[in-house]
């Protein structure tokens, strides 16, 4: 019995799901530490400090990704800015749905991260290591609205995202008002069941 549960303890915890409300419609993302240990569980520590909420969608490429990850409150955002993680090794590609963090070089992964709206294999052998992927809701991630594309914050290694930082929503909410904005992810409870002799069956919940 007991390794039974402990077997049903361990495939609850591998399948974390984050929910994403945000103005367009909600997303799932589920989580994998197999893929990426230290980027999985950055993006759990940052949903767990709230410090997606009321952020914006500031960098929207149609066909190409959706970025997201600088918090709306400067303070929070600067100081998570040079809380980088360590790299993971790539094991699973950039194709559509797949989510991983953004970064200038080794090394410098933080809190930003990218939903692949395409298949972007051409990222995999930059270093870009999925980490979750859309399990549900890729079609909300599809109406993230994209008009403002590179000019409303751009990428890392564009260097053109300190008034983000600095100003956080005030900026972009003036100057790029039609951004759709996270009202909050939040990490859903895992169930996972398993049979026991007898035929009987044990939930466990994390």
């Amino acid at each position: 019995m007991k390794l039974v549960v402990a077997l049903a303890m361990l495939a609850a915890a591998r399948g974390q799901s984050v929910r994403f409300e945000t103005t367009a419609g909600d997303f799932t993302i589920e989580v994998h530490r197999d893929w990426a240990p230290k980027g999985a569980d950055r993006f759990l520590e940052l949903v767990r400090d709230q410090y997606y909420d009321d952020s914006r969608f500031f960098r929207v490429v149609a066909g190409k990704w959706a970025q997201f990850g600088i918090a709306g409150d400067p303070v929070v955002a600067q100081k998570w800015r040079d809380k980088t993680i360590p790299d993971d090794p790539v094991k699973q590609s950039n194709k559509r749905d797949y989510v991983s963090f953004a970064f200038t070089k080794p090394g410098t992964r933080s809190t930003q991260i990218f939903i692949n709206l395409a298949d972007n294999i051409d990222l995999d052998e930059q270093g870009f290591a999925p980490f979750g992927k859309v399990i549900e809701g890729m079609d909300v991630v599809d109406r993230i609205f994209s008009g403002y594309g590179e000019a409303s914050g751009g990428g890392m290694r564009a260097g053109k995202q300190d008034q983000l930082f600095e100003q956080g929503n005030a900026y972009l909410d003036a100057e790029f008002p039609e951004l759709d904005a996270i009202i909050q992810a939040v990490l859903l409870p895992v169930a996972s069941t398993a049979m026991v002799p007898g035929g009987d069956r044990i939930e466990a919940r994390r």
